[in-house]
């Protein structure tokens, strides 16, 4: 697994109805075809204008929905993992994010995972090539809305920089379920955070994995009592 930081999405703004330029003229994403014959320089240039529709295309219909963690196939999982992973890293270093705001390991932290994985929707949709121009204001404005509760979840979480421990959770008298553990709290120096990173990925995976089979199972077995 690549933990790739995802650039920014954007599409460039190209003119598609100039279909009459030269082939001494560079094409669209800068290529001189002057060295090629007219009719193989003609034919690459309306192959790459078809390609770039049609990406333009699958761009425009895919719309930025909110993520369910706790339903996500495996693959579909691990998938967005990542790519919430690649999108962070390049939030915290685009706007100089502190570990007071987004700490290391967020990953550890399903408050945190939820709220950043909110603010990256948000921000997909702000900034989709159809969105209206004052969506990236939009955006800002809820992005300092989101760090003050970053803040004070990472506040109440207990993680920092350098160290880390799972977020304690108040146990109710009577209120818990009967297979409820609750979790160890101990504090770990973070040391190798993308190796974390990618050992909690696996871990989820897994998990995930189980649910799946636990269900289908249940469900062969339902099936098979009925059928008896």
């Amino acid at each position: 697994m690549t933990t790739n930081n995802p650039a920014p999405p954007g599409l460039p703004d190209t003119d598609l109805s100039d279909a009459g330029s030269t082939a001494s003229e560079p094409d669209f994403d800068g290529i001189d075809l002057s060295g090629l014959p007219a009719d193989v320089a003609e034919k690459a240039k309306q192959f790459a204008k078809q390609t770039f529709q049609a990406d333009l295309a699958k761009s425009l219909t895919a719309v930025a929905r909110p993520i369910n963690w706790r339903t996500l196939p495996p693959a579909d999982l691990e998938h967005e993992l990542l790519d919430l992973n690649g999108w962070v890293d390049w939030l915290r270093h685009t706007y100089g994010i502190p570990a007071q705001i987004v700490p290391p390991m967020w990953h550890r932290h399903p408050e945190l995972l939820w709220e950043l994985s909110a603010l990256r929707q948000h921000w997909l949709f702000c900034f989709d090539p159809q969105a209206k121009g004052n969506q990236a204001l939009a955006w800002h404005h809820d992005f300092s809305v989101a760090r003050e509760r970053l803040r004070d979840w990472v506040t109440i979480s207990g993680t920092r920089l350098d160290r880390d421990r799972p977020t304690r959770i108040t146990v109710w008298p009577g209120g818990e379920a009967e297979d409820w553990t609750e979790p160890d709290t101990t504090e770990r120096p973070v040391a190798q955070r993308t190796d974390d990173f990618l050992a909690f990925v696996e871990e989820q995976v897994k998990a995930r994995i189980a649910e799946q089979d636990a269900t289908i199972r249940e469900i062969v077995n339902i099936d098979w009592s009925e059928q008896s």
